[in-house]
């Protein structure tokens, strides 16, 4: 059995990880699960999965306070160091798995990697040190891991990454429709399941330039052989065009137990009758669009805060971080969010270096930055 430690267990990766570990019980043993506040869920999943570990932010005896018997708090750094541990999947959103990712690498777990602000704030530091500790990291991501699908067994001849995007709820709004966007009209994503902060970045596609940058570090692809079009079904995840012609696509419901799965157990494929199946006939169309960059500010300010590296990149994930959090306690307009993250990126004063401590630093500014430019 692998010892698997969950962080971010009571999100909506965390919670489909954990279905996947239900459906193979003789595959996995729970080391620990972690998560921000809901506790919960966090103790129901404890009673559940009998882990070693938990961890609460801000709770730290509760599971004295459960009444878990043989379960102990713990940080996420602690979880993921335990001798038990071999995988690590990385679930959170935000800045606050950098650390314990980088703790799990640098002991030779296997991460598991869904948290997409990990590898955009510092995707040259976690690639350098994944290689240099033989690590592997198992894109766990939609379009990421179907890029990686696509790309096994394969040389490296590869001419481009064309990475779909589905184009939102708001994909056939006015401008002046935009403008008026509410919290709640920003989470009916129209093909996925998501959490809040991810579905509000599909909305302003900040989060497909995420997976640009994503992919740019975990496939060693330059930035200008990766290509976004717009893929309303969101069956065809990702596509890799090779140097003859020949392009690969990976397709599949949106369902991102079936990307979990193929990461959690790689290199093997195993059947699981509760996953999704692809029908063609009842798909029917797959179509394409190209994407419309006037529309989406926010796409192309993050590409440019990715190539320009340094520290930009940690700046732009943790002013996203603060905007769309104000966005959905509705201190902050829909469009504001493109607002503050620009300025925020305007005021940045970028070290040339990506050190840890300077990607840290470059965080904690840029959240303290993006709420004195948001008003307080």
């Amino acid at each position: 059995m692998t010892g698997i430690v969950v962080l971010g267990s009571t999100g909506s990766i965390g919670q489909q990880t954990l279905d996947i570990v239900r459906a193979f019980p003789d595959s996995f043993s729970v080391v620990g699960l972690a998560c921000w506040q809901n506790q919960e869920l966090l103790v129901r999943q404890a009673r559940e999965f009998r882990p070693r570990f938990i961890g609460c932010d801000g709770a730290p005896e509760l599971a004295a306070k459960a009444g878990l018997d043989g379960c102990q708090c713990a940080s996420m750094e602690e979880m993921v160091l335990h001798p038990d541990t071999e995988l690590v999947m990385v679930a959170t959103t935000g800045a606050a798995a950098l650390l314990p990712t980088l703790e799990a690498i640098r002991a030779g777990k296997a991460v598991a990697l869904a948290n997409k602000e990990v590898i955009v704030m510092a995707g040259e530091l976690i690639t350098r040190e994944a290689q240099r500790h033989g690590v592997a990291l198992l894109p766990v991501d939609s379009e990421p891991s179907a890029i990686w699908q696509c790309l096994r067994g394969e040389d490296r001849e590869v001419a481009r990454l064309i990475i779909t995007a589905s184009g939102g709820p708001f994909r056939t709004w006015s401008a002046e429709e935009v403008a008026r966007v509410t919290p709640e009209q920003a989470l009916r994503h129209p093909t996925w399941k998501m959490g809040p902060k991810i579905t509000v970045d599909s909305a302003t596609l900040m989060n497909k330039a995420f997976e640009v940058i994503e992919s740019h570090w975990l496939f060693d692809i330059p930035w200008e052989k990766i290509e976004v079009v717009v893929h309303p079904q969101s069956i065809i995840h990702s596509m890799v065009e090779f140097v003859d012609g020949s392009v690969k696509a990976q397709l599949s419901p949106p369902d991102m137990r079936l990307p979990i799965q193929y990461a959690l157990f790689y290199p093997r494929r195993l059947p699981n009758p509760q996953l999704s199946r692809f029908n063609a006939v009842e798909t029917g169309i797959l179509s394409f669009e190209r994407l419309d960059l006037a529309r989406h500010p926010c796409f192309k300010l993050a590409l440019e805060a990715g190539q320009a590296g340094g520290t930009y990149p940690a700046v732009l994930s943790a002013a996203d971080e603060v905007a769309v959090d104000l966005f959905l306690r509705r201190r902050l307009g829909f469009a504001d969010i493109h607002r503050v993250v620009a300025a925020v990126l305007e005021a940045h004063r970028p070290e040339s270096g990506a050190s840890l401590d300077a990607i840290l630093e470059g965080d904690s500014w840029a959240k303290r930055k993006a709420l004195e430019v948001a008003g307080g």
